[in-house]
């Protein structure tokens, strides 16, 4: 069920919330924290609601959305209130705010959050410089932007390492869950060997890449070399170079990654570009600081650019190598 409410006040939407949950027998008990959505872009705004809703079956909230309209415009408040088939899990308050009002979310936000409930501020699009000093980001324990939504993506994690605090987080992070678990997991199989080196190939922009690398650099504190090709999107490989030969896990075209390691038969792997649905509801998992995700950004500066444009070719067959090796000797 959708109610629009145009030109209202905080106040009247909170008594039709009300009679909503008395009509309908609905409860907010059962709401675990509130979600403030900041989306200024009509497409963003629909597509994180519809994030939202899908997060909300595993983390019922009250959904508030905070957009902007024509700052020129009298001063109003243009609300909707989405509830049931139409919110999930959820409830959704959708606040317009026009005119003067455009620059007063926290104000109108603040009426509506549900009490003793923790705050999460999510930027779908284009974020704050630090999120952490916008008016909305002040009122959160947890703050969600998203490098990847940014005009220069790379560019603009380098802002958020300047402007980190405990809380901040970031969906091009939430990204990499699956590719830090492979090879966390590759490295625990035999041979256990020191890495000695490691290469990190994708996308130009990729802030997800990035990330990635500066991970590898500030916990292995090996060289990592950061490879741009054009010829995948996103992260396309990732080889951990060891005495005994490197592991590579290897995904071009987005779905499906091969991992190979010496004395180990080779796997495929589901490796599936995450849905912003599945990266949100992992977030919402977590209200703490994420202290791998600031060492991330720590290691941004940790790692050299690689002189190869292509992709990380895929690893050699053990016959090969071997191959390899004979003619190697034979002419030396």
């Amino acid at each position: 069920m959708i109610v629009d409410l145009p030109s209202t006040t905080t106040s009247q939407l909170n008594k039709k919330l009300v009679e909503i949950r008395e009509r309908g027998g609905q409860v907010a008990l059962g709401r675990v924290l509130t979600l403030v959505i900041v989306a200024d872009d009509d497409d963003k705004l629909e597509e994180a609601i519809e994030a939202a809703n899908e997060a909300s079956r595993e983390h019922p909230s009250r959904v508030i959305v905070v957009a902007k309209g024509a700052r020129t415009a009298a001063p109003r408040i243009d609300g909707q209130i989405r509830v049931g088939g139409d919110a999930g899990a959820s409830e959704v308050i959708v606040l317009r705010l026009y005119g003067p009002l455009a620059a007063q979310g926290q104000s109108a936000v603040v009426p509506l959050l549900l009490p003793d409930a923790p705050i999460v501020t999510w930027w779908p699009g284009v974020g704050p410089k630090s999120p952490a000093k916008d008016p909305l980001g002040e009122l959160a324990q947890r703050r969600i932007t998203d490098s990847a939504a940014e005009k220069n993506p790379v560019r603009s994690l380098t802002t958020r390492a300047k402007s980190y605090v405990d809380g901040d987080t970031d969906l091009a992070w939430t990204r990499l869950t699956r590719w830090r678990a492979q090879l966390v997991s590759a490295l625990d199989l035999p041979p256990y060997e020191k890495v000695t080196g490691a290469t990190v190939t994708g996308e130009a922009d990729s802030p997800s890449t990035e990330l990635l690398a500066g991970w590898l650099a500030e916990y292995l504190k090996v060289p990592v070399k950061r490879v741009k090709s054009s010829s995948a999107q996103g992260i396309i490989s990732v080889s951990l170079e060891r005495r005994s030969g490197a592991v590579v896990l290897h995904r071009p075209d987005g779905r499906v990654g091969t991992l190979t390691q010496p004395g180990q038969p080779t796997r495929r792997i589901a490796l599936q570009r995450r849905t912003t649905p599945d990266c949100l509801v992992e977030e919402l998992r977590r209200l703490d600081t994420d202290e791998i995700y600031e060492a991330a950004l720590k290691g941004l500066g940790k790692f050299s650019a690689g002189t190869n444009g292509k992709a990380a070719a895929k690893p050699a067959s053990p016959a090969a190598a071997k191959k390899k090796a004979a003619a190697g000797k034979a002419t030396s």
